[in-house]
């Protein structure tokens, strides 16, 4: 076995595990949200300080990573395109982290009757980001699957929309007991959770036209 394939090998294994950690950091962040807002505090503060760790490594591994790319030449006419893949997955846990330490910070309070809006805008916004991981996975592998591997990110990413819009019109229009500071309150929570969504639409473009390229 030649040195560069064993490289290569190794790179793709570590872009595997990239992957497949801020997989499990979009997976913490929707359990988190959830424990939460059924105030399961606990078992919230337990998937904060998992998501940290899961942060941590994903910076770790994207610096061997882009180390790899640029030490052993492997696929250089891709290199600064996947570069920023590993990049737009890296802010998607990144994004995960910080709304989770939004949420420790602030103390929103979320209504009972927006309870299961909120946990219904979280799922949807995290299945958006959930959906992009197999189409980075065929990048690698076919990437004239990735197009086809990318329509439910964007049915998600336009669910999290909708769901989005109906808290904010429920906020205010319906719900006059609340001051207008917690409504303004409520409507930057509902942006955060949905900013999961937005960038993973925003990977799924990248995608399609990166996937263009090195199947021309």
């Amino acid at each position: 076995m030649s040195l560069l394939f064993k490289n290569a090998r190794r790179l793709m294994d570590n872009i595997d595990e990239f992957i497949d950690i801020v997989e499990r950091g979009v997976l913490t962040f929707k359990e988190g949200v959830r424990n939460y807002l059924l105030g399961d505090n606990e078992l919230f503060y337990e998937k904060l300080k998992t998501l940290e760790r899961l942060e941590a490594e994903a910076d770790g591994l994207q610096r061997k990573i882009d180390d790899g790319f640029y030490r052993y030449s492997i696929l250089p006419q891709s290199a600064d395109d996947i570069e920023k893949m590993m990049d737009m997955l890296d802010e998607i846990i990144d994004v995960s982290k910080e709304t989770l330490y939004q949420f420790d910070v602030e103390i929103p309070f979320i209504p009972g009757s927006l309870t299961q809006d909120y946990i219904k805008l979280t799922n949807t916004s995290a299945e958006s980001a959930l959906m992009v991981f197999p189409a980075v996975r065929n990048f690698f592998r076919e990437p004239l699957k990735v197009k086809d591997a990318l329509v439910k990110v964007y049915f998600y990413e336009k669910e999290s929309d909708k769901i989005s819009r109906n808290i904010k019109r429920a906020l205010f229009h319906n719900m006059d007991e609340l001051k207008l500071s917690q409504k303004m309150h409520l409507r930057y929570f509902a942006l955060h959770i949905e900013t999961i969504s937005d960038k993973a639409e925003i990977l799924a473009d990248a995608l399609s036209i990166m996937a263009l390229k090195i199947s021309m």
